[in-house]
């Protein structure tokens, strides 16, 4: 990927969790990078994977209109990594992704990435799928040759998912499983981060299209708790919990602490969790999805009781 030393992306949120993997790309693209976040402090640790002058954080608010533009100013190519799993949606996914676009196009970047979620659908039964609808239209709406991404569920050594299984496995005699035939297509955080750092900064190839962005293999959730603990040393039978209590924790899970899901997140477990065929794929991007397993035992290595002196449970 060749570009300009001197070209400038700012981008929103990207101090968080996939946002490292997009500054890493970038920066090894050779891009200035500006984090526009509202603790920009965690993103410092990222000034060492660049030269002098590549880096620089400020801090922003997204639901501030004037905030973002002046985040915005001067660059190229704008990405807006913003997310959320449970809170006021609609304040962050649409509203917020909206003062993005508009501020995009306002300060003339040539291109605009905008992360969504499979499942994104203004009439998704889930507030959360409504919301990535509404926000991607809103997007399109300001800046039309935007690129929009749908990943499926993200998975990398800093994710709350695949560790939360981990330390499950860890601690109990059992693991529970939530819908366990439900399907997912995990996607490993640095081909997200690349195809992010392709999009910005080649908007002439991938401008105006949307992308469905997931890993090499469709799993279950029954699965993919099975392979997480047999890796991370503690291999666990399983149980199910039946659905109707799994929707009755589901329904006070808005009310209480450490509650396994909400009301939301038990609606989004009602449809699948896979790349939308009709649409293109991380192949676009030249890029080949990595499997869970060829990476993931890298750091789950750190849930063994003897780290990676443990040995290796029997087949």
């Amino acid at each position: 990927m060749t570009v300009k030393t001197d070209r400038l992306v700012t981008l929103f949120g990207g101090g968080g969790f996939v946002g490292r993997y997009a500054v890493r790309a970038l920066m090894a693209a050779g891009a200035r990078v500006r984090i526009a976040d509202r603790h920009p402090e965690r993103a410092y640790f990222l000034r060492t994977q660049g030269g002098l002058g590549q880096f620089e954080a400020v801090r922003t608010d997204i639901a501030d209109p004037a905030s973002v533009e002046a985040a915005a100013a001067g660059a190229e190519a704008v990405v807006n990594l913003v997310g959320i799993l449970k809170g006021d949606f609609r304040k962050y996914h649409v509203e917020g992704a909206a003062n993005v676009a508009g501020a995009a196009a306002t300060v003339g970047a040539r291109a605009l990435v905008h992360l969504s979620a499979i499942g994104a659908d203004p009439g998704s039964a889930s507030a959360y799928g409504r919301s990535k609808g509404d926000g991607e239209a809103a997007v399109r709406a300001a800046f039309p040759g935007a690129t929009i991404l749908r990943p499926s569920i993200v998975f990398g050594p800093e994710d709350d998912f695949v560790n939360k299984f981990a330390r499950m496995a860890r601690w109990l005699p059992l693991l529970p499983v939530i819908r366990g035939d439900w399907r997912l297509q995990p996607v490993f955080a640095a081909d997200l981060g690349r195809a992010i750092a392709a999009a910005a900064l080649d908007p002439s190839a991938y401008g105006g299209q949307t992308y469905a962005i997931a890993g090499p293999k469709v799993t279950t959730m029954r699965d993919l708790n099975r392979w997480v603990a047999r890796a991370a040393g503690h291999p666990r039978g399983q149980f199910d919990i039946p659905d109707p209590i799994a929707r009755a924790m589901a329904r006070i899970g808005g009310f209480l602490f450490g509650a396994p899901m909400t009301w939301d997140q038990w609606l989004m477990l009602q449809s699948d969790n896979v790349a939308d065929p009709a649409l293109p794929s991380l192949a676009a991007f030249g890029l080949r999805p990595t499997p869970l397993e060829a990476v993931a035992e890298e750091w789950l290595v750190a849930y063994k009781r003897h780290g990676r002196f443990a040995k290796a449970p029997s087949a």
